[in-house]
């Protein structure tokens, strides 16, 4: 059997590659692992053109997995998500679907406007989405998604709408570029047609992972919690009891990401991500702000910093984002590219000196920060 910490490592390496020429989403494609581990789905909430199907397009083509992508309208068909009725079956009375190709042969998929589906359509989605099963007709048949991402502009208010939406555990809100990065929005932008999404992870690396986070020890963990639950409960964030339950898949999701078969307090910060608002998130952060100070998560770093905004994880991501620097370090004949990397460099650096006292620095972060200085001071 595969090791479980070469598995985790194996897919944050397939998954940042994944996330190279995405600005400012690289918490996305963290939060559709993290999901994809937990065996729940993720509703993504933002404005049009914000590259939300093009993370989740190289999310799977990380892992190669089969995909499904639809933008859903007001006249869209049942037979547009699920396939067509066949034909053969029909004339010996039985309506059968045919799903060569469709959305339940999928493992990972897509669906842009999800709220705009049908009632029939949404009531479909609830067996394929919460039960694995798609229910269509005599056609009853399980089906191999691994995660299932919604987009939407807005959040629904009627009732029946927020009800299904209630399904997608993960809430995630992105807003477009802010303008000190709009540099690097027009750079990615323009290579990222060149730069196909590539593999290196599969489908087995995730199901290992997901196997073992059904096993995860969590009785250390839930007594934080719980306390953490009352915590946004005082605050007026109200979460179902379902939501609550869940979130616990979430956290050992989360462990098993780290190397770990036990859950700890480093664990929690995923519970940010559950609360069904972007503002209420932003509550959740300052309430929770204690309880998430230990947090971190090696491998899922920048999911893990922007839900706790603890010292812990903001330093894996910045080593992260070292590291890629480094690894990505151009020739120092091309004056150019050496001169906006020496600026990216620089901006990692004091990132670190913003953060971080310098007599309480951790180890990984004084190494980094010493070798930025050194290749900056040896290039200038």
């Amino acid at each position: 059997m595969l090791p479980l910490a070469e598995a985790a490592q194996t897919l944050r390496a397939a998954f940042e590659r994944a996330s190279r020429g995405l600005v400012e989403r690289e918490v996305l494609v963290e939060l559709v692992a993290l999901a994809a581990v937990a065996g729940e789905h993720v509703l993504v909430v933002g404005p049009p053109g914000t590259a939300k199907s093009e993370a989740v397009r190289r999310v799977s083509a990380a892992l190669g997995g089969r995909y499904f992508e639809y933008l859903l309208g007001r006249f869209t068909e049942p037979s547009e998500l699920f396939g067509p009725v066949d034909l053969r079956q029909l004339r010996e009375g039985r309506v059968e679907t045919d799903t060569s190709g469709m959305l339940p042969e999928a493992e990972v998929a897509f669906l842009d406007e999800v709220f705009l589906g049908s009632t029939a359509i949404l009531n479909t989605l609830l067996g394929l989405l919460n039960e694995r099963r798609f229910r269509r007709g005599h056609t009853d048949v399980p089906v191999p998604l691994r995660v299932c991402v919604g987009a939407t502009n807005l959040l629904p208010d009627e009732p029946a709408l927020a009800a299904f939406a209630d399904r997608f555990l993960v809430r995630a809100f992105i807003e477009g570029i802010p303008d000190p990065r709009l540099e690097d929005l027009l750079e990615s932008g323009w290579a990222l047609d060149r730069q196909p999404p590539q593999g290196g992870a599969s489908i087995a690396h995730l199901d290992r992972l997901a196997t073992a986070a059904r096993d995860v020890d969590l009785s250390a963990v839930r007594p934080h919690l719980a306390h953490a639950v009352r915590l946004l409960r005082s605050s007026g964030i109200s979460l179902s009891d379902r939501r609550i339950v869940k979130s616990q898949r979430l956290v050992a999701a989360a462990a098993t990401l780290a190397g770990r078969t036990t859950a700890t307090a480093a664990d929690l910060w995923p519970v940010i991500y559950v609360v069904p608002t972007a503002e209420a998130q932003e509550v959740a952060r300052d309430v929770l702000r204690d309880r998430l100070a230990t947090s971190r998560n090696a491998n899922v770093p920048a999911a893990a910093a922007e839900a706790s905004l603890g010292p812990l994880a903001r330093a894996d991501r910045i080593a992260e984002r070292g590291r890629q620097l480094l690894a990505a370090m151009p020739d120092r004949a091309d004056a150019e590219a050496m001169g906006r990397w020496r600026l990216a460099a620089e901006s990692v650096g004091r990132a670190i000196d913003a953060t971080f006292d310098r007599d309480a620095l951790p180890d990984e972060l004084r190494q980094l920060r010493a070798t930025l200085l050194r290749v900056i001071s040896d290039a200038a």
